[in-house]
């Protein structure tokens, strides 16, 4: 039987993506995304609670991210749980689970429209891309 990755968060960008050129002018970028969400506990208060996820955009995504998010930018994120491991320099194992962003739509409202395939997405337009495939624009 097969499984299901499937990520969906809407928040707001902690920083500004950090991007980084990979060998073979690959483009990576990784920022900090809070989701936050509101309750009312038992006594009727109402309380806030923060999650801070990491999330990773590759290729084409990367670049719209360091082109058209910032601190603060409201988006909506879908894409996969990914868990990488490596050793710090003390020989101790560390663990990560980050968002891998495969669609991406900016929810900020300064700009309105879509544009085609081939030309800048305006903020406001959802795009996506995979690690390792093309990157497309969702009409």
């Amino acid at each position: 039987m097969r499984g299901v990755n499937r990520v969906m968060l809407i928040g707001n960008l902690g920083k500004d993506p950090e991007v980084q050129l990979l060998e073979g002018n690959i483009s990576v970028a990784k920022f900090p995304l809070a989701t936050t969400e509101t309750f009312k506990d038992r006594s009727g208060k109402l309380v806030s609670q923060t999650e801070w996820h990491t999330v990773v955009l590759w290729r084409g995504l990367a670049d719209l991210a360091q082109k058209f998010l910032h601190k603060s930018s409201l988006v909506y994120i879908e894409g996969r749980l990914r868990t990488r491991s490596w050793e710090d320099k003390d020989g101790v194992k560390k663990y990560i689970t980050e968002v891998v962003g495969e669609n991406l739509i900016m929810l900020d409202k300064k700009a309105e429209g879509l544009t085609h395939e081939h030309d800048d997405p305006a903020p406001g337009g959802p795009v996506s891309g995979e690690e390792g495939g093309s990157d497309t624009i969702n009409f």
